[in-house]
């Protein structure tokens, strides 16, 4: 009666280390989910603040062009056909001209963008390495604490401990 009582103890009280463990990893994975949650909420809304507002620079520049360009055809075929294709030698340098002046602006945009995307995942790499080292030292305090178990439990009794081990996996479940 006694050995049992003993392996009993001895098991239940590993069984709640190993669970008072685990609540810790989880609490810690809980609380980097939640301190990073503001970065990537604020590097969301940066990304859409900035698309934003390069659509607003770019669409009016892009609709004025577009304006310009419709306008004067439109004047340079009422005017005589002889103009016609110089004015459309000058429409083709002015659209060129237009995609060279918002591509610089449109790269920065994507490279700024891809910057705050980095530094995003720079600010919540730390939270996530800590909840990996944690989990890391549950699992091996765990094996430790079953390891020291294993090498404490008495082989002659075998019978004892295959059956409490059963009795507590039930009861568990």
């Amino acid at each position: 009666m006694g050995v049992s009582s003993f392996f009993k103890n001895l098991f239940g009280s590993a069984k709640e280390t190993a669970n008072e463990i685990i609540d810790h990893a989880e609490a810690a994975i809980d609380e980097t989910k939640v301190n990073a949650q503001p970065y990537v909420e604020k590097a969301e809304a940066f990304i859409e603040e900035t698309a934003d507002k390069i659509k607003e620079t770019v669409t009016p520049h892009a609709e004025k062009a577009e304006a310009f360009v419709d306008e004067a055809v439109t004047k340079i075929k009422e005017t005589a056909a002889p103009i016609l294709e110089k004015a459309e030698a000058f429409i083709e340098e002015t659209a060129v001209k237009v995609k060279e002046t918002a591509g610089p602006h449109v790269e920065k945009a994507e490279a700024f963008v891809e910057d705050a995307v980095a530094k995003a995942k720079e600010t919540a790499s730390p939270y996530i390495e800590k909840a990996e080292s944690i989990i890391d030292d549950a699992k091996a305090k765990g094996a430790e604490v079953l390891n020291n178990l294993k090498e404490k439990s008495v082989p002659s009794d075998s019978d004892t401990l295959e059956t409490t081990a059963k009795k507590e996996e039930e009861d568990s479940e």
